[in-house]
């Protein structure tokens, strides 16, 4: 039986890809693998990258997948999770990587939380520093002062602050309400029950929505301290220019409130 699917959506960041592929393969461990690159019409050579550098072992499944257009993060990360036959699903991007055995640790609190149906990490940036990865399900109000940079000028506001999880406690193993899509792992059997990513979703909220639907059937989101992953951060999104990220962003948001309402 295969422990863990890697669903890894990539999009013009061969380098970092190379690198992210590279420390799942030193972090494996004992567990069976399987690895699904899912490319979005890449133009720096990442597939050609992928497929001669990294082949299927007896422990290790991996394929690529090419499509030849840039699909989406739901859209893309769902082509994986349908060819998938893992006890747990990682959706994982391809600026990150995996430390200290992160995989091993991430399954392993799976295993032993049978209630916990998405789990994410601990993030760090490349300085090591701590990097917040923990948010509250958003309200209307926080995401329109991100919306119109308000929150950049009042930074300090309670609703901002309640919805960023500033008093989150990262040295503790405890549940969240929404853990980061780069490294976020579920459990099959949530997957069964609520389905899989929203397309609606192109980019952004399609994780958001994912635990909230989690939520509402019972199950519980976690934050897992000891598995741990540098997070590069953004940079298949740092080629797009601002005003269309803004756009994504914005279109996101809105399906999200008309799906769950505006005043949840």
């Amino acid at each position: 039986m295969i422990d863990l699917s890697i669903v890894i959506v990539s999009w013009n960041v061969k380098s970092l890809l190379k690198k992210c592929l590279e420390s799942i393969k030193r972090n494996q461990d004992n567990l069976k693998l399987e690895v699904f690159v899912i490319d979005n019409a890449s133009t720096d050579g990442t597939v050609e990258m992928a497929k001669e550098d990294f082949v299927s072992t007896k422990k290790t499944l991996i394929e690529f997948v090419a499509n030849k257009t840039n699909v989406g993060f739901a859209v893309a990360s769902n082509q994986g999770i349908l060819r998938s036959a893992g006890r747990y699903v990682l959706l994982l991007n391809p600026d990150t990587e995996i430390l200290n055995n992160a995989l091993k640790k991430a399954v392993d609190f799976l295993d032993q939380n049978p209630r916990a149906g998405v789990l994410g990490c601990r993030h760090l940036n490349p300085d090591w520093t701590l990097q917040p990865s923990v948010r509250r399900l958003p309200k209307l109000w926080p995401i329109i002062l991100i919306l119109t940079k308000l929150a950049k000028i009042i930074p300090n506001l309670k609703s901002l602050n309640y919805y960023l999880a500033k008093d989150f406690d990262y040295k503790v193993n405890q549940p969240a309400e929404q853990v980061a899509g780069s490294f976020f792992m579920i459990r099959r059997q949530t997957i069964e029950e609520i389905g899989i990513l929203d397309e609606n979703f192109f980019i952004w909220f399609e994780e958001v929505d994912f635990c909230q639907r989690a939520l509402e059937a019972s199950w519980q989101i976690w934050y897992n301290r000891d598995a741990e992953i540098i997070h590069y951060g953004g940079q298949s999104f740092a080629q797009v220019m601002s005003w269309k990220k803004q756009s994504m962003f914005c279109k996101s948001a809105i399906h999200y409130f008309q799906k769950h309402g505006f005043f949840h």
